[in-house]
């Protein structure tokens, strides 16, 4: 709390230290002659309300959601429901999301947002290069029962190529596409735990020992396990691998 209010005091007191005068945004919601100056208004309103969707659309369209879904079952199956902590297991998330997406997110830098800011190309064009890549990767793991379903709910007619799928089918298609496979992955995951955890109850049950949990007991064998197994590069190869 101290540092806090430290850090605001000092940011208040900058422009008396430094001599200077800090910027100041404004947003003016008044009438203009000009309509360009409306339309470049809505451009920063919709900028900023995409900023702030920003992390729907990374779980959406990216490789995050199989990642983040597949640690928590790691975790839940390990019994160590603190360690490692949740911001670690996300960091670890983005890491590997942006190592997977990185081929598609240098396409979009180098066809649409460089093109953009020299002027080479409108926003129309920026937008769909920018979203090339990005649906390029998310056919590649979608399932064709998913893109039908969907399609069909949509009352559209079959594409019969990949640049006439409409984002708004792709997205919810390859959400679930990517839900299965991460429970598929964590249903594997569990097993070798669950073995441990069975073995350990029934020889705690044979010596008596019922008020000893079980869990207490199997936890060492399950992070012993997983450590000589190499668990971490194992499952950071076969995540990644998974995704070409």
């Amino acid at each position: 709390m101290r540092k806090s209010v430290a850090l605001v005091l000092l940011l208040l007191a900058a422009p008396a230290v430094f001599g200077q005068t800090l910027p100041t945004v404004s947003l003016d919601f008044g009438s203009s002659p000009d309509p360009a100056k409306t339309v470049t208004t809505i451009q920063i309103i919709g900028l900023m309300t995409l900023l702030a969707l920003a992390p729907a659309l990374v779980l959406m369209m990216t490789s995050f959601t199989r990642i983040i879904i597949v640690f928590h079952f790691l975790r839940q199956a390990m019994g160590a429901a603190q360690v490692p902590p949740a911001q670690l297991m996300v960091g670890l998330a983005l890491i590997l999301t942006f190592y997977v997406m990185s081929p598609a997110l240098n396409q979009a830098n180098n066809d649409a947002l460089q093109p953009f800011l020299r002027g080479e190309i409108d926003q129309k064009t920026a937008w769909t290069n920018a979203a090339a890549p990005f649906k390029e990767f998310m056919l590649r793991q979608v399932r064709e029962k998913d893109l039908a379903l969907f399609s069909k709910m949509a009352n559209n007619e079959a594409p019969e190529t990949a640049a006439e799928i409409d984002m708004s089918v792709l997205l919810p298609a390859y959400v679930i596409s990517e839900l299965r496979i991460a429970f598929q992955i964590g249903f594997v995951i569990y097993l070798p735990f669950l073995i441990i955890d069975m073995v350990v109850s029934s020889v705690l049950l044979a010596m008596g020992m019922m008020m000893l949990p079980p869990v207490t007991v199997s936890l060492p064998f399950k992070i012993l396990l997983f450590v000589m197994v190499d668990g971490w590069y194992l499952m950071v190869q076969s995540l990644v691998e998974s995704f070409h």
